[in-house]
């Protein structure tokens, strides 16, 4: 079968499949070939996905950096089939600021099997914080890095005004931030009384080596228990050139970094795909940039290199997302 013949059968399959959510599935593209390499214990997650609706029903921001295109909670399921994954946290996306909507339908539709990160305006009633602890979410997400900030004092009240908040529903506060702002903030994130986690790696790139200044004081971060560290997949989401990884598609230059991380605490690692991969297109901002072709079973798979332990692997799948995201 062509690429190109298999491309128009995952698409059409996807949104057939997808109709009832009222969400198309371009996210269908991304390519799935390869077969797992390893067990997949039971109750395993996906820490970081992402739905994306039809704009008519779930409008994204006039001021977004980029338009991708839709991704069904049918598709999202088979991208988890795909992996043999049965566990999920869907992610609000920056392209939607604080309106969480999408999220909380596609939480509806998925059930006990997932969970919620939101975004939340600091004016947001108690009473909206309450509706969504209602529908499983378990999380407020701060994005430094797509909005371009690197500046730690202006993140510093954020990040304790939030945690004072979040703090009495037993939710997490995830940091997306350079990893120059993470590592100025360490101090002030060890000292928050909710669980933080750092995504995508906390930005840290192995480019720079082993030595570079940012990773002890973020691994200390990490071996303390003061912080939990998401091994998405090993791009930067910034624009298409900045990425953690040029090796791709498996990333060898990634694994001394994993290996530092997850031997200095397996008990703080969770996995993630960034599921549906979302491109950032140069142009106007209504143009739709198509989602990155990534092999998703292959990027999974790289885990049984990365963390060859099965008692380890153990650990990111399943334990660390069960007590995590309340499971």
């Amino acid at each position: 079968m062509t690429d190109r013949r298999h491309f128009i059968l995952q698409a059409t399959a996807a949104c057939l499949a997808g109709a009832s959510f009222g969400l198309a599935s371009a996210a269908s593209t991304a390519h799935r070939n390869s077969a797992s390499s390893f067990p997949i214990p039971p109750g395993a997650c996906d820490c970081h996905v992402h739905v994306i609706g039809p704009q008519s029903r779930y409008p994204m921001l006039p001021d977004r950096d980029y338009t991708p295109p839709e991704a069904s909670v049918a598709a999202l399921r088979a991208h988890l089939a795909q992996l043999g994954l049965s566990r999920v946290v869907l992610v609000q996306p920056s392209f939607y600021g604080a309106d969480n909507a999408c999220l909380v339908d596609a939480l509806q539709v998925l059930g006990d099997i997932a969970r919620g990160t939101a975004v939340i305006d600091p004016s947001a009633p108690d009473e909206t914080l309450q509706a969504l602890a209602a529908n499983r979410v378990k999380g407020v997400r701060v994005n430094l890095a797509s909005i371009g900030q690197q500046d730690p004092d202006a993140a510093r009240g954020v990040l304790n005004s939030l945690a004072r908040r979040i703090g009495p529903l037993g939710w997490h506060l995830e940091i997306y931030a350079a990893s120059p702002v993470i590592a100025a903030l360490v101090d002030e994130i060890g000292a928050l009384d909710v669980p933080v986690v750092l995504d995508h790696f906390a930005m840290i790139e192995p480019s720079k080596g082993m030595a570079q200044p940012d990773l002890p004081p973020i691994v200390e971060l990490l071996r303390s228990g003061h912080a939990y560290i998401k091994l998405s997949a090993p791009y930067l989401k910034l624009s298409a050139p900045y990425r953690i990884s040029q090796r791709t598609p498996d990333y060898d230059d990634v694994r001394p970094l994993v290996r530092h991380l997850v031997e200095a605490n397996p008990a703080r690692i969770v996995w993630a795909s960034d599921w549906p991969h979302t491109e950032h297109e140069p142009g106007d901002k209504p143009t739709i940039s198509p989602f990155r072709h990534v092999d998703d079973a292959r990027v999974f798979n790289q885990l049984a290199h990365w963390v060859p332990e099965p008692e380890w692997r153990q650990r990111v799948l399943v334990t660390n997302p069960t007590t995590l995201y309340d499971f």
